[in-house]
């Protein structure tokens, strides 16, 4: 099977972290956010994936080439003006060879791909939506299925009083390329609220598929975070490979941890290559160390990111955010819950 992957979104609710990466690449436990979705692929059997890029379309290539790394082929479509996901889709028809996987690039999920296409292939659909149950469906479009897991309609946002199910679009589609006819070429146009609810008019075949794995939105600072605290909590699997581990701290290559170092509660601790922890820092829940960052003395962190080249001051406090590349913060000083800093910041000692 092959998969397209949408890529194309500038990630403006991810600022600041994404004025200098797209979303796809930002890392997700010291790896490119796209770069676990496609060894999952991978893992399910699919061996040639496109992305369709937009935004800071190098940072794509130099993160993953042609995908040789990661046991597959890559190749690129690049949009030089928004297209939406139907224009992204349609300018990409002639990689439609057959069943074709559609997926979200921003989304962080565990589909079981067999069971998926399985699904597909017996109500003969020309389109499948892989959904997944929310507890509250007011905050999303909810996709409603028949006795027999065909789709009935299309709900945006309802009010608590329309709410017929539970089940929302987890942003991965299994296409025909027959379904692509209704796209028109070189405009932008959304498969979710152009092609999808079309095909219904007309009476064409889509089927519901609920997935039961594990599934995120990463396209907000908050569920940025929480990504981290899922995968390092044990609600996704890491790729824990070459890791060194002591108690709950997970150490890359080149990472150096103070004996005198502490973990308490829920939770891991990684350290990415080249970082260094001193004596009497503190953590608490699950924590994210990107390459290369520095730890002080006595300083304390709890449920936070910290990424590539950050200098974390002695005695300072961070809990529940985000700290952009190459970051300066300075001794006794504290970052609370809902900040994010972005590349480049500098905290002097003692701010607030």
């Amino acid at each position: 099977m092959r998969a397209l992957i949408l890529t194309g979104g500038l990630g403006t609710r991810l600022r600041p972290l994404t004025l200098a990466l797209p979303k796809p690449v930002l890392p997700v436990v010291n790896r490119p956010f796209l770069e676990h979705q496609l060894l999952d692929l991978r893992r399910q059997g699919v061996r040639e994936v496109l992305l369709a890029t937009g935004y800071k379309p190098k940072a794509f290539a130099k993160a993953f080439g042609n995908g040789h790394r990661l046991g597959l082929k890559l190749r690129y479509a690049h949009e030089t003006r928004p297209l939406g996901t139907g224009g992204a889709v349609r300018q990409a028809l002639s990689f439609f060879k057959g069943t074709t996987l559609v997926l979200n690039g921003d989304v962080l999920q565990r589909l079981d791909l067999a069971s998926f296409r399985k699904r597909h292939l017996d109500v003969r659909a020309e389109v499948s939506i892989a959904l997944t149950r929310v507890a509250d469906p007011t905050q999303f479009g909810l996709v409603e299925t028949n006795g027999r897991g065909l789709v009935k309609r299309f709900l945006e946002k309802p009010s608590p009083e329309e709410v017929t199910c539970d089940t929302i679009n987890a942003g991965a589609y299994l296409i025909e390329p027959s379904a692509l006819d209704l796209i028109p070429p070189g405009v932008l146009y959304s498969i979710e609220r152009g092609l999808f609810p079309e095909l219904l008019k007309r009476g064409r075949r889509m089927a519901g598929w609920v997935s039961n794995g594990y599934w995120l939105d990463i396209g907000t600072l908050d569920k940025y975070l929480q990504a981290h605290v899922d995968g390092l909590g044990g609600a996704w699997p890491l790729p824990l490979a070459g890791l060194r581990h002591k108690g709950a701290f997970l150490l890359d290559h080149g990472a150096r941890l103070s004996p005198r170092a502490s973990h308490e509660g829920r939770g891991r601790v990684l350290l990415g290559p080249g970082t260094t922890v001193e004596a009497g820092a503190r953590f608490s829940g699950s924590v994210c160390l990107g390459a290369d960052v520095r730890v002080a003395p006595g300083a304390a962190l709890n449920d936070c990111v910290v990424l590539d080249g950050a200098r974390i001051g002695a005695e300072s406090r961070l809990d529940r955010c985000l700290v952009g590349r190459n970051v300066r913060i300075g001794a006794g000083s504290v970052v609370g819950p809902g900040r994010a800093l972005g590349d480049g910041s500098r905290l002097t000692p003692f701010s607030r």
